[in-house]
């Protein structure tokens, strides 16, 4: 009992000592062997190689030409300095600046390429930089449905929530990381499940988009159905789409209808997805080591329905509403945008799968840094100090 006490103090929950799951001389939490997930100190999650890293993932932000000279100073100092094996999309390489360049060229026939929904490389990578903005980690995620490698994102895009490393001192920050001992974040990710009627087939379903990606390869079926599972970094979004009625969808926890939605439709999100589009609808943003899911409503017709945070354990299904008078739309963080109608049904739950980034100070630092500098949270002009001759009374502030 006495180390079992020892441990229960060293031991850390979050930010504080791990909660005793015993009450009292004879109540106790019912062992769970099936546990959800194991939280640990965010002090503690630290990156550690079990081999040097070989294989590197270069995302770079398409259509944007300022990113060009750091796209190619970075793949040089890793082919050339590193000696690492450079994975860089197809469409990035087949750039006619790139092309064009022959300084370039002899590093450009060294890397090798891919194409997202034709080849899997989620097997193959060891590290993932980002160049660009947070649409960058956006699409590493999505890449990578299963487990994720870890991901160093550099601020080269417009908002830089999720990228908090400066390019000027890459070569620095990259030898840290190869190091070992970096801190990370572990961003949770959504699992979900979209099951669709057999009356809709899968290539009106899934189409490809506008940037030549084919199909997902996580379509399947389920009792006569046919199901697309996706792993979510940011929220999934069901809105009212083209229609000028109020969207009308059913909101079910762990089976339990708990209300029906109405209005321009509601936010599932992660807590990294809190800053994003659910901060815009209200919804209070939350660290992304905390283990939850938030439903945030967006213009709800309704004045007392505010966002709540759930559970991260818990399933989440969104069905349209028997009453609704049009169908709904659903998107995964902002992409593979499709229509739910009658009899189909989303499952969300949080996944097994997160996405380890890499922090540049620590993981509490940099998120309250993200909001300082990014979302200007809690600016004020500072109270001025009283003088010595004034009344408190009758001054303002």
């Amino acid at each position: 009992k006495q180390r079992d006490e020892e441990n229960r103090k060293t031991a850390h929950f979050l930010h504080g000592p791990y909660p005793t799951t015993h009450f009292g001389p004879k109540a106790c939490v019912l062992p769970n062997p099936t546990s959800v997930m194991h939280i640990q100190d965010p002090a503690s999650q630290r990156l550690t190689w079990s081999k040097p890293p070989l294989n590197v993932l270069v995302i770079r932000k398409v259509r944007d030409e300022g990113l060009l000279e750091p796209f190619k100073e970075l793949c040089r100092f890793l082919v050339e300095e590193k000696r690492l094996m450079v994975f860089v999309e197809k469409k990035v390489v087949d750039d006619v600046a790139l092309t064009a360049d022959e300084t370039f060229s002899s590093i450009r026939k060294q890397l090798c390429t891919f194409r997202e929904g034709f080849d899997d490389i989620s097997d193959c990578i060891d590290l993932i930089i980002c160049l660009g903005g947070d649409g960058t980690l956006l699409y590493a995620s999505s890449l990578f449905q299963g487990s994720v490698p870890p991901v160093m994102a550099f601020h080269l895009g417009s908002l830089g929530f999720l990228t908090p490393f400066k390019f000027e001192s890459y070569k620095t920050e990259v030898d840290k990381v190869f190091e070992g001992n970096a801190a990370i974040v572990l961003r949770s990710r959504l699992k979900v499940k979209v099951v669709k009627g057999l009356f809709q087939r899968s290539e009106q379903l899934f189409k490809p988009e506008e940037n030549g990606t084919g199909p997902p390869n996580h379509i399947g079926t389920e009792a006569g159905k046919i199901t697309l599972q996706l792993q979510v970094l940011n929220e999934v979004v069901v809105d009212r789409g083209p229609s000028s009625y109020l969207s009308n969808v059913d909101l079910y926890l762990d089976g339990r209808l708990i209300t029906s939605v109405q209005g321009d439709g509601v936010i599932v999100s992660t807590p990294t997805g809190s800053t994003a589009y659910a901060a815009a609808a209200g919804a209070s943003m939350i660290h992304p080591n905390v283990p939850a899911i938030m439903v945030t409503p967006i213009c709800p017709h309704s004045l007392s329905f505010r966002p709540i945070v759930v559970p991260a354990g818990v399933e989440l299904m969104i069905t349209l509403s028997p009453d609704a008078r049009n169908t709904a739309w659903v998107s995964f963080d902002g992409r593979k945008r499709q229509e739910i109608q009658h009899g189909d049904s989303i499952k969300i739950t949080t996944s097994c799968y997160p996405v380890p980034s890499l922090c540049c100070h620590d993981l509490v630092y940099d998120w309250f840094d993200s909001l300082a500098q990014c979302l200007h949270w809690n600016v004020r002009k500072k109270q001025t100090r009283l003088t010595d001759g004034s009344d408190s009374s009758d001054t303002e502030n």
